[in-house]
C-alpha cells in the first residue's frame, strides 16, 4: 500500500500531463494504482467490510468499473474463487514471480474492487497469489462454479457485459496479464539477393474455453484489433495479434507484462 503523500505526488504528475505509463515509469507505480488514485485518494484501509454493490436492493455496478473489468480478465485467466467457513469466499489469482509490476497491479485491483477486505500476498514455487476473502465474490463474479472453467460454460452477466463494453482496454489487458504474452517472432527475407533476419512483434492469448476465447476476441472485434487463430494439435487454443497496426493498438493500451 501507498501512503497519501506518494499518491498526491503520482496525480501531480498526471495534472500536469502526463501519461499514466510515463507516471508509471517515473515512480514505480503500477498504472492500476495510477487509475484507482484518480476517483480516491486516501489510502484505502480495512476496518470494517464494505457494502456489496450487487447486494443491494437495486444492484449497482462496483465503484471502480475500470479497476474491475482488469480484474475480470485476471480472474477468467488465472483466479480461483474457493469457500472457507462462514460463508467466506478466498479469491486467488496466481501471478509469475517473474512479472512483480503485474502483482502489483493485480492487488491494487483486487483491494479497489473490494476496498474493506485485506489483501494479502502468498508465495508459492515461482509465483504469488494475490488473495482476498470476502463474502460477495460470487455476487461479483457469477462465473464461480464447481469445476474447471474450460469445463462449464462461461458467460457474462449483462451488467458485466455493460462495464466490459465501457472498459474493453482493462479486460483485454487482464486477460493478457492472466494468460496471454508479447512476444517477438522473427524469420527470414531474401532481400537484394541476400538473405536477412526480420523480427517482428505479436500477441498470444491462450485459454482451454471456448467461451472464454471468444469473450477476448469479441472485445478485440469491438476495439478493433485484427486477429487468427492457432491451433495446438488439433484443438484452436491460442489467438495471435500479428498485424501491424494491430499490434500498435495493443502495445498502446496493453503492453508487454512487467
Amino acid at each position: 500500500m501507498y501512503d497519501l503523500d506518494t499518491r498526491k505526488r503520482a496525480l501531480a504528475l498526471i495534472a500536469q500531463g502526463f501519461s499514466q505509463n510515463s507516471v508509471s515509469k517515473q515512480t514505480g507505480i503500477s498504472r492500476a494504482a495510477i487509475r484507482s488514485w484518480q476517483t480516491r485518494t486516501e489510502p484505502l484501509g480495512w476496518n470494517s467490510a464494505a457494502d456489496c454493490p450487487r447486494c443491494g436492493a437495486i444492484p449497482n455496478d462496483p465503484e471502480d468499473p475500470a479497476a474491475y473489468a482488469y480484474l475480470l480478465g485476471l480472474y477468467l485467466g488465472d483466479g480461483c474463487i474457493s469457500s472457507g467457513r462462514r460463508g467466506v469466499y478466498f479469491l486467488r489469482i496466481a501471478c509469475a514471480d517473474a512479472w512483480p509490476g503485474l502483482i502489483d497491479a493485480c492487488a491494487e485491483a483486487m483491494q479497489t474492487v473490494r476496498p474493506g477486505n485485506k489483501v494479502s500476498r502468498v508465495q508459492r514455487q515461482g509465483c504469488q497469489n494475490v488473495t482476498c476473502h470476502s463474502k460477495h465474490w460470487p455476487c461479483l463474479f457469477p462465473q464461480h462454479g464447481p469445476g474447471k472453467k474450460h469445463d462449464r460454460q462461461i458467460a457474462l452477466q449483462p451488467w458485466q457485459q455493460r462495464i466490459v463494453d465501457a472498459h474493453p482496454w482493462e479486460f483485454i489487458r487482464g486477460l493478457i496479464h492472466s494468460d496471454g504474452c508479447r512476444i517477438t517472432n522473427w524469420t527470414t527475407k531474401i532481400i537484394s539477393g541476400e538473405r536477412k533476419r526480420y523480427e517482428y512483434p505479436r500477441y498470444f492469448f491462450t485459454n482451454k474455453s471456448d467461451d472464454i476465447r471468444k469473450l477476448f476476441s469479441d472485445t478485440l472485434d469491438a476495439v478493433g484489433v485484427e486477429w487468427t487463430t492457432l491451433a495446438r494439435g488439433s484443438s484452436p487454443l491460442n489467438i495471435s495479434v500479428a498485424r501491424r497496426a494491430s499490434v500498435a493498438l495493443m502495445d498502446a493500451h496493453v503492453g508487454p507484462k512487467y
